[in-house]
């Protein structure tokens, strides 16, 4: 599975997917330390990644102005880091790359919902 981060994901969940053995670029790799919401989702989709931020302004952009697919909203403090990060493990292991490219998943301590993305 092959994923983007956004420049506010923690770096321990960068290094949390890694070790989980997926293939993760970050925002600030590509060069995209200061790019629009819009450019990094289109980023994504053109690289065949999976879009993983913390803001939760990405749902509007996929829902309401239909711009990208395959997002991961990690609702995350520090606080809530290993819990949340577990719930992320479930979600991975429940869902195929394929089905999460075309999903807005929202994942937080304790549960998370997907919506198919039309």
């Amino acid at each position: 599975m092959k994923f983007l981060l956004d420049q506010d994901v923690y770096a321990l969940t960068e290094r949390f997917l890694r070790e989980q053995g997926y293939d993760v670029a970050t925002a600030s790799e590509l060069g995209l330390s200061r790019a629009q919401d819009l450019d990094l989702l289109k980023t994504a989709g053109e690289r065949g990644r999976i879009f993983v931020t913390r803001d939760r302004d990405y749902g509007n952009l996929v829902f309401v102005h239909h711009a990208g697919r395959g997002v991961i909203y990690m609702r995350i403090l520090p606080s809530s880091m290993k819990e949340v990060h577990a719930e992320l493990k479930k979600v991975l292991e429940a869902y195929s790359e394929d089905e999460l490219a075309k999903s807005f998943v929202v994942v937080e301590k304790g549960r998370y919902r997907i919506r198919k993305i039309e």
